[in-house]
């Protein structure tokens, strides 16, 4: 049976031409980056490439971006960083809404004394910039908010957010975990701060990521060590960062594809409003175009997951990094959304690789599937 991959949000497939750039760093260009010697060079150049493939994608310069392992490292190096360097700041900004990696940053933070302030959002996942602006405070060491949510695929305006928060003097940091390979961030026009990023969501290797830190911003490593400018210590993982710079390299390339793929999801959520009490979450805010995060009614989301999967589709029911809780996700209670449709939701999120043909498969499965499990509930 083939599969139908539809969880891109969660993981991407390692594209082959990252796997290939990865492979001679394994066994024939082994050497330490730090090493001076022939293969330490060959080493040390590589990341020094990687460092600008990656600089490129975001419009940034190359010695802005600090190499790390991952979405979750970036974000506790970003907002611990800050508040670490700067001990008089002691209030945070950010959204109910955000993924858990970063939630559990704000948890820590407020152990540790800081403030969190969490700002709602509408019914379709939508930020109040008004609440945002009258948020921030002379003592608001940080502002951070999410490009685009995990879940709902729903994207923060970040050009305004960013003119509001540099007119009231604090910082920002972006989440862009999500964004990066589906829409387009250039942070030559942006002025935040610092920006997280991970590849494995862009069809490059899992373990490793970047922090983007703005030229003339200091704020304390979470690793101390000579490596990355002594902004993050560790050996250098040397296939990981090839991998990185080439995925980058290729999501800036193929960006363009996304138009199709934005067209495909949209050709799905036609199908999915034509059955009855159904809705997409986030359906009337801008959005990645690769996500729809549906709800049906009367429908456990568990239940039709393993359904589509008995017929080799793969879907969620939301954050990878949360499933397996029982309550809704805080992304649906946040918007709002009635127990109802929350219980019944199941994330779609498709890729550059999705086809036509594997939607118009989905298509065809979910209206029987729905009816079906419909039915089950309603026997006695």
């Amino acid at each position: 049976m083939a599969l139908i991959y539809l969880d891109n949000n969660a993981t991407t497939r390692t594209d082959p031409g990252v796997v290939q750039a990865m492979l001679p760093w394994f066994s024939e260009r082994y050497g330490n980056a730090r090493s001076a010697h022939a293969l330490g060079h060959l080493s040390e150049g590589a990341v020094t490439v990687a460092r600008e493939q990656v600089a490129a994608m975001l419009t940034a310069s190359p010695d802005e971006i600090v190499f790390n392992s991952g979405g979750t490292e970036g974000l506790n190096h970003a907002l611990r960083g800050v508040f670490e360097a700067f001990p008089a700041k002691r209030h945070l900004v950010t959204t109910a809404v955000e993924h858990t990696a970063l939630r559990d940053v704000c948890a820590w933070l407020q152990r540790s004394g800081v403030e969190v302030t969490a700002l709602g959002v509408d019914g379709e996942g939508r930020l109040d910039l008004d609440a945002l602006e009258a948020a921030i405070r002379p003592d608001t060491g940080l502002v951070s908010v999410m490009a685009a949510n995990n879940e709902s695929g729903v994207r923060f305006p970040l050009t305004e957010i960013a003119a509001r928060v540099k007119a009231k003097g604090a910082l920002l940091h972006v989440d862009a975990v999500q964004a990066v390979g589906k829409v387009h961030l250039d942070l030559a026009d942006l002025p935040m701060d610092l920006l997280n990023l991970s590849a494995h969501k862009f069809h490059g290797p899992k373990g490793v990521g970047a922090l983007f830190i703005r030229r003339g911003l200091h704020i304390k490593p979470l690793l101390p060590g000579h490596q990355e400018r002594e902004r993050r210590g560790t050996t250098e993982n040397v296939p990981g960062l090839v991998g990185l710079g080439k995925a980058a390299e290729l999501a800036a390339a193929r960006l363009p594809e996304m138009a199709r793929v934005e067209g495909l999801r949209d050709k799905l959520e036609a199908a999915i409003h034509a059955i009855p009490e159904s809705r997409v979450h986030g359906g009337g805010a801008a959005r990645l175009p690769n996500t729809s995060l549906a709800g049906f009614a009367g429908v456990e989301g568990e239940a039709l997951l393993l359904k589509l999967g008995e017929r080799g589709v793969c879907v969620s029911t939301g954050s990878a990094c949360t499933t397996g809780q029982r309550e809704p996700s805080h992304v649906l209670q946040a918007m709002g959304v009635p127990a109802t449709y929350a219980k019944g939701t199941v994330r779609f999120s498709l890729g550059r690789e999705t086809t036509a043909e594997e939607i118009q498969t989905v298509i065809a499965l979910l209206p029987e599937m729905i009816q079906e499990l419909r039915a089950l509930r309603l026997r006695p």
